[in-house]
């Protein structure tokens, strides 16, 4: 969320109030995406455990709308900010990869700290 945030800001700063709400936008979609991936992944994870020897097994179909309407809520806030010109393109695609950016400065921390013989979290 940091990542998204500095993101915002930096936009706001230089690109304007479009390219701030575009990337607000796209670090919220990133953030509802990983949740519901999340979500979904420890649902099947439940069902597989509690299944398990079962010569069928049936995964609850909520679990399965999860898993696939992330996706296309992200395409369907895509299609229509591209389509009636609503955003800036860049900025939903700088927000949707604001998780990447976190994920990348974590990992460089983490080695970093791990070369200097610090403990990490």
């Amino acid at each position: 969320m940091l990542a998204g945030g500095g993101g915002t800001a930096a936009a706001a700063i230089f690109a304007g109030a479009a390219a701030a709400f575009g990337v607000a936008l796209g670090a919220a979609l990133a953030w509802i995406n990983f949740r519901w991936l999340k979500q979904g992944l420890g649902a099947l994870e439940q069902v597989s455990r509690s299944q398990a020897g079962a010569a069928r097994v049936r995964i609850p179909k909520p679990v399965l709308m999860r898993f696939f309407a992330r996706t296309a809520l992200i395409l369907v806030v895509l299609y229509v900010s591209l389509a009636y010109s609503l955003l800036p393109a860049w900025a939903l695609l700088a927000g949707l990869f604001t998780l990447v950016v976190a994920v990348i400065v974590e990992s460089v921390y983490q080695v970093a700290a791990a070369g200097q013989g610090k403990e990490t979290r």
